[in-house]
């Protein structure tokens, strides 16, 4: 399925590799460090014994355990170095990249902004503002004027006579005339009740 990854993907995988091998350097170069300490305690005890030929074998071994370490802490000082570059010219690259980027945006807005259009637009749009004013002005006058048509009416043909307004003044009187005499008749049978009450106590 490698063929549909993507480049974020391969990109990912690559640095896990890189990891994986440096790590694996890392522990070969402490196996090395073993193994050296081991022909030392070795070449100890074979100069110890008596044992030239030992000693011979392993000190020959210890020049070639140097050998490798040192091969390896320069692999992975080449490996480090190598990943740094790679880090640095990914760094380079997503920079390019945002600045293509912002580069291609800022020409789009720029090649989507037609100065001329919008002032026509503008101009448009003023007209058809002072249009709606003055027809809005024209829908006010219009309600103004049926307003002021139902106003005359109302004085022509429905106003009250004298004597239709002093029956709703009567009415008025009347009911506020029952009001207070159903209050009163309220507060008497509150005062009848503390009355009973109080003969009750008694």
């Amino acid at each position: 399925m490698g063929l549909f990854k993507s480049p974020e993907e391969r990109r990912i995988e690559r640095d896990i590799k890189i990891r994986q091998g440096i790590r694996r350097i890392e522990k070969s170069i402490r196996e090395q460090g073993k193994f050296q300490d081991e022909f030392i305690k070795n070449a100890r005890h074979a100069k110890k014994i008596g044992d030239t030929s030992q000693y011979q074998f392993i000190r020959n071994s210890l020049k070639k355990t140097a050998t490798i370490r040192k091969m390896l802490e320069r692999q992975l000082l080449s490996v480090k170095n190598a990943l740094l570059i790679k880090r640095q010219a990914e760094a380079s690259a997503d920079f390019a990249q945002a600045m293509g980027i912002m580069a291609t945006e800022i020409g789009r807005l720029f090649g989507e902004t037609d100065l001329v259009k919008t002032q026509g637009d503008w101009e448009k749009a003023m007209a058809q503002s002072q249009t709606m004013e003055e027809r809005m002005d024209m829908f006010l006058d219009s309600v103004e004027d049926i307003a002021s048509q139902d106003a005359e009416m109302g004085k022509a043909g429905e106003a009250l006579g004298d004597e239709e307004i002093d029956r709703m003044i009567e009415a008025e009187t009347e009911a506020e005339h029952q009001r207070e005499l159903g209050k009163l008749a309220g507060l008497r049978a509150e005062l009848n009740s503390l009355k009973q009450q109080g003969e009750k106590q008694k």
